[in-house]
C-alpha cells in the first residue's frame, strides 16, 4: 500500500481565509474511522434486511451484499487516491472541479454535483430519520405515521443542534457515538451466533437462482439496498481540510472502515435470517408490523421485552451517530462550493466565533428535514439514482483524466492495480443504474438535463464559462 504522509501545501489542499476564521485540522485517525463507520452502519442494517430478502424473494438476496461489496471496493480505492491528493472541503466537488478542468468542463460537472446533491444529500440523511422514527413505534407502539414524521423532524433538529458547535467537540463526540454503535452491533452478533440455525437461515425457497432477466433484475434491487447501507465509507473525505495528516488519514480510514463495516453487516444479517424465518418479515411493504423493526423483536424473542426495549434504545443511538455523521460532512459542501465561486455566495461564511460552516448546515438539515415526508424506499431509490452518473461515475473519470493531464501531482496514495478498479468500479455502478426502476431512472436523467439548462442560464448571467470573454486555458 502506497501510503505517506502528507502535509497540506504538499497536497495542494486548499488554505481557505475568511476574515481571520479557519477551518481546524483535529481529525486523526481514530476520528476518521469513528465518522466513516458510524456513517455507514446508522439505521441502514436495522431497516434494510426486510426490503433486500423484498427483492429477491429469499436468502439468496444476500448475494446482493456482496454484489454491493464488489462495486463499493473499487470505488473506496478512486475515493482513496482522490482524497488524499486533494484534502479539501467538498470532496466530490474538489475532485470533479479539479479532473474535468478548473476553468471549463470542471464548472459544469462542479455545479452538476451540487445540483443533484442538493436532492440526493438531505434524502440519505431523511433516511435515517425516517428509520429513527420506525424504531421509535417499537418503544411506543400506539404511534401513528404521523407520529412517526414528527419524531423523524425532531430528530433532524437535534442533529443540528448538537452540530452547531467547534469541530474538535464534534470529534469527542464521534468517538462517543462510535463506541455505541459498535456495542450495539456487537449485541446481534453475540446473540446471533449462539441462536443460528443454518436450516432457517439457507431455506430457499424453489428456483432460487434461476438466472432469468427477473434474477437479474432482482440481483439490481439487491444490491441497490446494499450499496445504500455501505454508503459513507467516504465521509471524511466531505471534511479533507478538517484532517489530520490527511495523505495517510484518509485513505486508511476510507479502507479500514469498508472492511470493519462489510465484516459487521455479513454476521449481523446471517444472525438475523438464521434465527428468524424470513417469510416472516417478507415482502417488507404487507407485514410493517415486524419488517419495520425486525430486530427489536429478534432480541425480544431472545432476550424477552425488556432487554429489547433497552436494546432499541441503542438502535436509537446508533441511527443518531450515522445521521450526526452525514451532516457533518455533507455541511461542508455548499461552503466549498461558495467559496469557489459557483454557489451562492452566503453560503461561505464561518460562524463569527466557532468557525464551521453554519449556513450550509442549516440549508442541508433544512432540506432533510422536508424529506421525512417521503417513504423510506422512495427516498433510497432517489437518492442512489441521482448520485450514480455525477458522483460515482463522474469521479472515475476525473481519476482517469487526473492521471492522464497532472501526472506531476503529488499523490500520496496510488490505486493498486490503475485501472482495473476504475472498469470494475465504472461497470458496477452502470449496472446498478440501468437495474433501477424505469420511473427512478427517468427521473434521475430528467434533473441531470435540467440541471445542465439551469448551469448554462446561471453561467450566462455570472458570465462564467463558456461565456467569459476570454476563458483561462487549462495547464
Amino acid at each position: 500500500m502506497d501510503i505517506s504522509p502528507n502535509t497540506p501545501s504538499a497536497s495542494g489542499a486548499p488554505n481557505y481565509d475568511n476574515s481571520g476564521h479557519h477551518l481546524h485540522r483535529r481529525f486523526g485517525l481514530l476520528q476518521a474511522t469513528a465518522l466513516n463507520m458510524s456513517n455507514m452502519v446508522g439505521v441502514g442494517p436495522f431497516i434494510t434486511i426486510p426490503l433486500l430478502m423484498s427483492a429477491m424473494g429469499g436468502p439468496q438476496a444476500m448475494l446482493g451484499w456482496f454484489c454491493a461489496m464488489l462495486i463499493c471496493i473499487p470505488d473506496s480505492l478512486v475515493w482513496s487516491e482522490l482524497g488524499a491528493a486533494m484534502p479539501g472541503s467538498g470532496g466530490t466537488y474538489v475532485y470533479l472541479r479539479e479532473g474535468f478542468g478548473r476553468h471549463t468542463w470542471g464548472r459544469l460537472m462542479a455545479f452538476l454535483f451540487i445540483w443533484q446533491f442538493m436532492l440526493s444529500g438531505p434524502m440519505e440523511i431523511a433516511s435515517g430519520y425516517i428509520g429513527f422514527g420506525k424504531y421509535m413505534a417499537y418503544i411506543w407502539p400506539g404511534m401513528t405515521e404521523t407520529h412517526v414524521k414528527i419524531a423523524a423532524m425532531g430528530v433532524g433538529l437535534l442533529t443540528i443542534a448538537m452540530l452547531y458547535r467547534r469541530i474538535g467537540t464534534i470529534g469527542k463526540l464521534t468517538v462517543s457515538l462510535w463506541v455505541g454503535m459498535l456495542i450495539t452491533t456487537g449485541l446481534v452478533v453475540v446473540s446471533g451466533v449462539t441462536h443460528f440455525d443454518p436450516k432457517v437461515a439457507f431455506d430457499f425457497p424453489p428456483d432460487a437462482f434461476h438466472f432469468s432477466l427477473g434474477f437479474f433484475m432482482g440481483l439490481g434491487a439487491a444490491a441497490r439496498v446494499g450499496i445504500y447501507d455501505y454508503l459513507g465509507y467516504y465521509d471524511v473525505c466531505y471534511i479533507g481540510d478538517e484532517v489530520r495528516d490527511p495523505g495517510r488519514v484518509i485513505p486508511r480510514s476510507v479502507l479500514f472502515s469498508l472492511i470493519a463495516v462489510a465484516g459487521i453487516y455479513l454476521v449481523m444479517n446471517l444472525s438475523l435470517v438464521g434465527f428468524i424465518p424470513w417469510r416472516e418479515f417478507v415482502p417488507a411493504d404487507e407485514k410493517p408490523e415486524i419488517a419495520n423493526f425486525v430486530f427489536s423483536i429478534f432480541m425480544e424473542r431472545i432476550h424477552g421485552s425488556g432487554f429489547a426495549t433497552v436494546f432499541t434504545l441503542m438502535i436509537l443511538w446508533t441511527t443518531f451517530a450515522s445521521v450526526f455523521a452525514l451532516m457533518l460532512g455533507y455541511s461542508r459542501i455548499p461552503y466549498a462550493a461558495a467559496k469557489d465561486g459557483v454557489f451562492f455566495r452566503v453560503f461561505e461564511n464561518l460562524h463569527p466565533t466557532k468557525d464551521f460552516p453554519h449556513l450550509s448546515l442549516l440549508l442541508i438539515g433544512g432540506i432533510a428535514i422536508l424529506a421525512c415526508f417521503f417513504s423510506l424506499g422512495t427516498v433510497i431509490e432517489i437518492l442512489l439514482a441521482t448520485r450514480i452518473l455525477i458522483q460515482f461515475i463522474g469521479q472515475i473519470g476525473a481519476l482517469i483524466l487526473l492521471r492522464r493531464h497532472a501526472p506531476g501531482m503529488v499523490r500520496p496514495y496510488k490505486m493498486w492495480l490503475y485501472p482495473l478498479p476504475c472498469v470494475i468500479a465504472f461497470l458496477g455502478w452502470a449496472f446498478v443504474f440501468l437495474t433501477s426502476p424505469k420511473a427512478i431512472v427517468y427521473f434521475s436523467l430528467l434533473t441531470l438535463v435540467l440541471g445542465i439548462g439551469a448551469y448554462f442560464l446561471w453561467a450566462r448571467n455570472t458570465s462564467q464559462w463558456p461565456f467569459e470573454a476570454n476563458t483561462p486555458k487549462e495547464a
